[in-house]
């Protein structure tokens, strides 16, 4: 294990849990003495070897030599393969559980096999806490190196409630860090649309930050939002207090850092690529602006005090009933948001595959993501699983993957566009911040339209540019460059 930080270091005590001798290294030989300290006290000691230097990490390994990287994305990658090549054999196997970028995986990848070497890019999910005790994870790479290291991944993954481990072979090349990128876009999306929510509940309605907590609880336990991950810890974050009984919650400054000081870059990434690849993502990117917003929090009070105020977020007045139906309706515009938010970053992920001829395995992809992950979800699992399950003939989806065109997606979202509807509109009144659930509506609203304001702009393009446009009646119109031009005025 090279790389023994709250990942790493989580990861080396669960494989040696499970019967596996890990050697571990770090630069920083604090990083090391913890994970020894935790695994003494839980009496793995024997299970866990301390190496200073690579040439004696590397006597330490039988062959082949598996290394496990938990490290920043980015050069230090680099660093260290380069670090250990004077002793690497042929068939020797690195498994890249950092959030790195799949281009430099790819890269690493053509450069090591040409010397025999595998290397494999895993997303590993779940945080620090499921590194611990069994994290969901997404490995791509060659098929052969992938057989090899299965077996080790399966015993210490996630498992799903009928027992199954949550991790699978996804595809070759980058595919495993790119799905677990997207994973991340996803994540964002289902976070910014459940804090949302509880900022509707907390200032709206005045609710309590334990009435929240139950309300969060009765949304986990059944219906659409059954099971789902985000959910579950925000009704335990409502009500978890520290000395003097206060809430933990109320203490939590309102920003989010990780996008600007570099120590998160699937956010960043995930949104680059659904532009790159010309798929709508609202959900995802306007999680992200929202993000991006909150990171310098002196520069909103700084323009708060240029327009000497701010947007206040008013109070919505409702009866008891009026109150019961307004929260079952934002109940059903938060699993809107959630569903939406899977259906654009597999839409995503569907492209990429196209582009780089990854085989990724979509019933594999639906099966990592059932436990041990940040975006598991009961119900979403239950409603999108059986589309991408070759056993099944009746809703499989064309070769084109567009979740949209399915049928059992496309009546959820039916149900849910009212409900969702009704909350944004409040929500408007009283100027609550709603940047995913409003962008949900917009995207719903606009996918399967054919009549939008884009016959306007395209107009005002071919007006100052020569931009050409499609002819009305010429068909459904694919994504290449019209054939007629108007001559709007004279040059």
């Amino acid at each position: 294990m090279i790389g023994c930080g709250s990942m790493g270091g989580g990861m080396a005590l669960l494989f040696a849990e499970h019967g596996v001798t890990v050697c571990l290294e770090d630069p920083s030989e604090e990083n090391v003495n913890a994970v020894l300290e935790t695994g003494k006290k839980a009496g793995l000691e024997s299970k866990l070897e301390k190496h200073q230097g690579y040439e004696d990490l590397c006597k330490s390994l039988d062959s082949p030599k598996v290394f496990v990287l938990s490290l920043p994305h980015g050069t230090i990658g680099d660093t260290v393969v380069d670090g250990l090549k004077p002793y690497l054999v042929k068939g020797d196997i690195f498994i890249d559980a950092g959030n790195e970028h799949w281009e430099n995986t790819q890269r690493r990848q053509g450069k090591l096999l040409a010397q025999g070497i595998y290397y494999v890019g895993m997303g590993v999910s779940g945080g620090y806490q499921a590194a611990r005790r069994g994290p969901s994870m997404c490995p791509g790479g060659e098929d052969r190196a992938l057989d090899m290291v299965l077996p080790l991944l399966a015993k210490v993954a996630a498992k799903a409630e009928d027992g199954t481990s949550c991790v699978g072979k996804i595809g070759t090349g980058g595919s495993g860090h790119y799905v677990k990128m997207i994973h991340n876009g996803i994540e964002h999306g289902m976070m910014s649309a459940i804090a949302e929510a509880w900022q509707i509940m907390s200032i709206c309605l005045d609710m309590k930050y334990d009435e929240i907590g139950d309300e969060l609880e009765r949304w986990d336990a059944e219906g659409e939002l059954k099971g789902t991950f985000l959910i579950s810890i925000g009704a335990q974050i409502c009500r978890q207090r520290q000395e003097h009984h206060k809430h933990v919650l109320g203490r939590v400054q309102d920003k989010v850092v990780q996008d600007i000081d570099g120590s998160e870059g699937t956010g960043i990434w995930s949104n680059t690529e659904a532009v790159r690849l010309h798929i709508p993502a609202p959900t995802l990117s306007t999680a992200h602006f929202i993000r991006l917003a909150s990171a310098d929090r002196a520069q909103r009070i700084h323009v708060k005090d240029t327009f000497e105020s701010h947007f206040e977020t008013n109070k919505i007045t409702h009866s008891d009933d009026e109150r019961r139906a307004f929260l079952e309706d934002l109940r059903l515009a938060v699993y809107e948001a959630c569903l939406a938010s899977y259906i654009q970053g597999m839409n995503v992920i569907d492209a990429a595959n196209r582009e780089n001829n990854w085989s990724i395995d979509f019933p594999a992809v639906m099966q990592i993501w059932r436990a041990g992950c940040i975006i598991q979800s009961l119900a979403l699992h239950s409603l999108l699983a059986p589309i991408y399950d070759p056993q099944q003939k009746s809703d499989r989806l064309s070769p084109s993957h567009n979740l949209l065109y399915s049928r059992p997606v496309a009546a959820e979202l039916t149900k849910g566009f009212p409900p969702l509807k009704r909350v944004v509109a409040k929500c408007v009144d009283a100027n609550a911040v709603i940047p995913s659930l409003s962008a949900t509506l917009e995207y719903l609203k606009y996918s399967g339209n054919t009549m939008l304001p884009t016959q306007f702009y395209e107009a005002e393009m071919d007006f100052f540019g020569k931009h050409m446009f499609d002819e009305k009646g010429e068909g459904p119109g694919e994504p290449v460059t019209g054939t007629q031009h108007f001559e709007w005025r004279p040059a």
